[in-house]
């Protein structure tokens, strides 16, 4: 409820078109206080994505992008996490489109608190970038004057509450 799955890309290398996952699951198994030995993992429904326009969400969803009917989700799953006080190194593994990377990801723990119904939350901020074209999304167009019309780094930004279970 309390968490955002952001994206951003250039368009037309002068201004960043953002987008979000409305539909996603995020579970951290850890013994710790602050994630020092955590297990992260992601999930997030390709079908829900949103940049504010439905016909550029639904060609991001087209073969030419994700191939949500293919590949209806794309993950996460971390393999170490280094702690430094409350800045986080996450190495991991995402897959989009059936196609697995490693991606370091730079976390900022924001703390624990105990809300009005006596659930513990945790709080991370996670980003880190990906080159879209490694995972098979590799539609572009060129302008008139020659410029690309999409950007090939992704940035990724996260805002995580985790409930304690």
């Amino acid at each position: 409820m309390h968490s955002d799955i952001t994206f951003k890309a250039k368009h037309m290398m002068i201004t960043n078109v953002k987008g979000s996952f409305g539909s996603f699951r995020a579970n951290a198994k850890t013994n710790g206080e602050n994630f020092q030995d955590a297990e992260f993992e992601f999930e997030a429904d390709i079908n829900s994505i949103n940049t504010g326009v439905a016909d550029r969400d639904e060609h991001l969803k087209s073969d030419d992008f994700f191939n949500a009917e293919e590949f209806p989700l794309l993950g996460f799953r971390s393999t170490k996490v280094d702690v430094n006080g409350d800045d986080l190194t996450i190495e991991g593994v995402i897959t989009i489109r059936d196609v697995s990377k490693p991606i370091t990801l730079k976390g900022e723990f924001g703390g624990i608190a105990t809300d009005p119904y006596g659930q513990t939350k945790a709080g991370l901020t996670v980003n880190g970038s990906i080159k879209r074209s490694e995972f098979g999304l590799k539609w572009n167009a060129v302008t008139e004057a020659g410029g690309i019309v999409v950007s090939d780094e992704i940035k990724i930004s996260n805002d995580i509450q985790f409930v304690k279970a």
